[in-house]
């Protein structure tokens, strides 16, 4: 196994991001999330749960990078999709890419019905 380099966690709560869904709608997507992310968490029930799961884990990778929201960091750079089986499954662009191509970047998502969390460690490569 690699050596980790970065962790990082994010907390969001279900009922601030409907809010903020309701408040801010096709503005706060566009900003945030990747056209596939938005056909995706727009077609599930509880569409603001799956978008909730993503901004978490968007800011997992930030904090696990140490960049916060500057830097190599830009929202969209980070993808969440999910593999056959349904797990998540990150996919990065840009500068977070190369700034993470050395890496290996393992993600976890868990939620209750008020609250989700991600957990994000990023491993350097052998």
């Amino acid at each position: 196994m690699g050596s980790i380099v970065g962790i990082g966690v994010d907390v969001v709560d279900m009922k601030r991001m409907k809010k903020a869904l309701g408040s801010w709608g096709p503005a706060l997507k566009k900003k945030i999330f990747s056209e596939k992310e938005i056909k995706y968490c727009e077609s599930r029930k509880n569409s603001h749960q799956h978008f909730a799961a993503r901004f978490a884990a968007k800011e997992a990778v930030s904090k696990a990078m140490e960049t916060g929201w500057s830097g190599a960091f830009r929202w969209k750079d980070v993808e969440v999709v999910n593999e056959r089986s349904g797990a998540p499954k990150l996919v990065f662009y840009h500068g977070v890419a190369k700034h993470l191509a050395k890496n290996h970047v393992h993600l976890s998502l868990s939620h209750t019905e008020t609250t989700v969390i991600a957990f994000v460690i990023i491993e350097k490569k052998r």
